[in-house]
């Protein structure tokens, strides 16, 4: 595990056509990226899996992208908490809103990552002001593993499963999107190559695994192009 630097978040990069950051080099610091996962909630007391099922609290839902207008309805979303490793080798608690009707599912998934270690830096709602933020100043080294953002699909016009809250990103720095010479988070061009640093996802391993077993598609399995970080009932 390393420090995390303070410059994360900050380095703000030159936009190119597509809207995206220019991609850049990835640091040294970040090419086997294992940073401490700063907490939210309180960690874990116990070693088991412990986890949370209710509606969305309303400080949650006013930090959250949701806004009139999203294709689905607050009554139709499922706020969770959940046990999960850092990094650091610690339990921490981490959040997330997903739809109501793949909830339990998405717990047994969750469930099954903890019990094999599985690292995860950050999970957490992202909120409507990063969202905002990332498409105007991108720094291209966010590492949050999340569900519900009320957005398009990337380089689409529709709605992505992820503004249902049927879609889950996982680790996006270590499982970044990949298409052509695009790299998204931008910084992550190192993430190209698969192999067994901690928190990359590769066939076969317990992530995919997990997934496969609920009927989720993974991204890592296209063919045009590769999206390592996402998970969607869809499979799209």
């Amino acid at each position: 595990m390393t420090a995390r630097p303070a410059w994360l978040g900050k380095r703000v990069l030159p936009q190119g056509p597509s809207g995206f950051g220019v991609p850049r080099p990835t640091p040294p610091l970040l090419r086997d990226r294992r940073f401490a996962t700063i907490d939210i909630l309180s960690r874990p007391s116990s070693k088991s899996f412990v986890s949370t099922m209710s509606e969305v609290p309303r400080d949650v839902l006013r930090r959250s992208t949701w806004r009139p207008g999203c294709p689905v309805t607050v009554d139709e979303l499922t706020y969770l908490t959940m046990s999960f490793w850092g990094f650091d080798r610690e339990r921490h608690t981490g959040e997330m809103i997903v739809h109501d009707s793949v909830a339990e599912e998405i717990l047994r998934v969750f469930q099954r990552l903890y019990e094999v270690r599985y690292p995860i830096e950050e999970m957490r709602v992202v909120t409507f002001r990063e969202q905002r933020r990332w498409k105007t100043h991108p720094t291209g080294d966010t590492n949050v593993t999340s569900s519900l953002e009320c957005r398009e699909a990337t380089l689409g016009s529709s709605w992505s499963e992820h503004a249902y809250g049927l879609a889950i990103d996982i680790n996006p720095f270590h499982n970044p999107y990949v298409r052509g010479s695009l790299v998204a988070p931008e910084l992550a061009g190192a993430y190209r190559e698969r192999d067994s640093r901690p928190g990359v996802i590769v066939e076969g391993d317990p992530v995919v695994a997990a997934f496969d077993a609920i009927g989720w598609g993974w991204g890592g399995r296209w063919a045009s192009f590769k999206d390592y970080m996402h998970f969607s009932q869809s499979g799209h």
